[in-house]
């Protein structure tokens, strides 16, 4: 029993756990500096929503990787497709972020929070597949349009949209 639990933590990883940390640990903290914007606006979806998006999406980057390097015992019967993982958690941000929009009458709110929730889960795969410096260049363009359009662009010219 104890030697199948052991078995279990002691499974060879394609990557270097390391690496592992570090692409995780890079989703955490893109995913938190979106949602530290977020948060201080005071959004429903904030700091630790953000991060847990984007971790989860690479997350299931790097398991859709170990999985690639699997040996299956039928081949014919194994068909893997990285592309399925990516519509995968296009579709489940997309679903977590259309909960966070709501519509009253004419007033819509939500709908840039949404938004940046779906960026984070591409940040994740990003920091997942370890293209990390593009997961960087997205965070630092949604931070330029999260922070300095607000400056830019005074609320009375953009009523439907939330800040």
């Amino acid at each position: 029993m104890l030697e199948q639990l052991t078995a279990e933590f002691t499974r060879p990883m394609t990557l270097p756990t390391e690496v592992a940390v570090l692409r995780l640990s890079m989703a955490v903290v893109l995913g938190g500096v979106i949602g530290w914007e977020r948060e201080v606006k005071a959004r429903a979806a904030g700091l630790r929503t953000h991060m847990l998006i984007a971790l989860a999406a690479a997350c299931f980057t790097l398991v859709a990787m170990e999985l690639m390097n699997l040996t299956p015992n039928n081949s014919d019967l194994q068909r893997l497709d990285p592309l399925r993982l990516i519509e995968a958690v296009t579709a489940g941000v997309a679903f977590l972020a259309a909960g966070s929009i709501v519509i009253s009458g004419a007033n819509i709110r939500g709908v840039t929070t949404g938004a940046s929730m779906w960026l984070c889960g591409a940040i994740g795969l990003c920091c997942g597949t370890g293209d990390l410096r593009l997961a960087m260049i997205a965070t630092v363009m949604a931070i330029i349009v999260l922070y300095l359009i607000r400056i830019l662009v005074t609320p009375s010219m953009r009523p439907d949209e939330d800040d």
